[in-house]
């Protein structure tokens, strides 16, 4: 069973690897044993999946509620979720290329099969569900295909909500294919294409702006897993003061200057925000009672990715109106909290819909047939 999105065993070291022994680095497995997962790795996916779910459920759900309180608390989730915008894919990506080092050393057969076309069959069999479930919510504000010529044109140009599928097997092939190519001459251009793409400069219609904004950092994580490694392996609690605090800074900065789609700006602030997430991801890894349940998320990402947009559509169908419609009191009470209990409320309803498809023999909606069900897709 495929259980995550990214590579289920760590790359090969290369010849001219740095041999490093941080406390929370990828460990050797006993004899005849796999190796263990970098356990921080995984905690940084499943924090980074608690947070897409969390802003669609306050982008598409709670910002749409008729709330009548007293207070802009609406206002406010509204205003953190963006903080988390330069961390959340770019994190989840720059992961998703240190685990996938391995695979992408593997012979082109190999990676189109497993990897490209694995992924694309993800995309269109969910882009299928999604576009019968979502048309049965239309009140969600999502993308959406209302036409076979717009489904066309999700499926090929213009990636839907799950464009993290088919940006991964778009830079699967762009790895794959610049394998031999100097890695700066590949990482400019990708920085470059980040930039302009958060500046506006391009047309970014759907979900094209992020499909462009994060090849960098996928790429990072691929080239530099070494060195992410490495700076994970030996966070202090001080790096992580000074990088929360960068990021905090750089987040007041552009908010105040209105940078946002400065060239270059939005990039730099998302590279910082990846720096610092790292150095959080290791330092949590060091308190288990926290690091354990975020791994064991980390470690199921893509039943939660494309199985939370349906359940919320569903969930938003039922809930708009009776939430809308409460008093100011009854509102008061849970304004603050409804977020974090929808959201909690999604990933355990997606995990339940993935453990109930698996045990009607469905799991063929989760890797594509005759691949390896024990590597994971990444």
């Amino acid at each position: 069973m495929i259980q995550q999105l990214t590579e289920s065993r760590p790359a090969d070291r290369s010849p001219g690897a740095t041999r490093v022994r941080p406390r929370h680095r990828t460990m050797p497995a006993p004899a005849g044993g796999r190796p263990q997962r970098a356990e921080w790795a995984d905690a940084a996916k499943g924090f980074c999946i608690i947070l897409v779910v969390l802003w669609h459920v306050v982008v598409k759900d709670y910002l749409q509620i008729d709330w009548h309180v007293g207070v802009p608390v609406p206002g406010l989730w509204g205003t953190l979720g963006e903080q988390f915008l330069p961390l959340r894919m770019p994190l989840f990506f720059t992961i998703s290329g240190v685990f996938a080092a391995n695979a992408a050393q593997r012979p082109w057969r190999v990676v189109a099969r497993s990897r490209i076309a694995g992924f694309l069959y993800l995309y269109a069999i969910w882009l299928l569900i999604h576009t019968v479930v979502l048309a049965a919510a239309p009140e969600l504000p999502t993308d959406r295909a209302n036409s076979a010529l717009g489904l066309l044109e999700q499926l090929t140009v213009t990636p839907s909500n799950l464009w993290y599928l088919y940006a991964l097997a778009l830079y699967f092939t762009i790895a794959k294919a610049t394998r031999r190519v100097p890695r700066a001459l590949v990482l400019v251009p990708a920085a470059a294409l980040s930039a302009v793409a958060a500046a506006g400069l391009l047309d970014t219609p759907g979900n094209r702006a992020g499909l462009y904004q994060n090849l960098l950092f996928f790429l990072a994580g691929l080239y530099l897993r070494p060195q992410i490694q490495r700076w994970a392996g030996t966070a202090s609690r001080r790096r992580l003061v000074l990088t929360s605090g960068a990021y905090v800074l750089a987040l007041a900065a552009m908010a105040v200057t209105g940078a946002q789609q400065w060239f270059g700006v939005w990039t730099a602030v998302s590279v910082l925000a990846v720096i610092f997430g790292i150095t959080a991801a290791a330092r949590v890894a060091r308190w288990s009672a926290l690091s354990k349940p975020l791994a064991r998320l980390g470690r199921i990402t893509l039943p939660i990715y494309v199985i939370h947009m349906p359940v919320l559509a569903l969930l938003h169908r039922l809930l708009l109106v009776p939430v809308s419609g409460l008093g100011r009191s009854a509102q008061d009470l849970i304004v603050l909290g409804y977020p974090i209990l929808l959201t909690g409320l999604v990933i355990g309803l997606s995990l339940a819909v993935h453990r109930g498809l698996l045990a009607v023999r469905a799991g063929w909606l989760f890797a594509l047939p005759g691949t390896r069900r024990t590597a994971a897709a990444g």
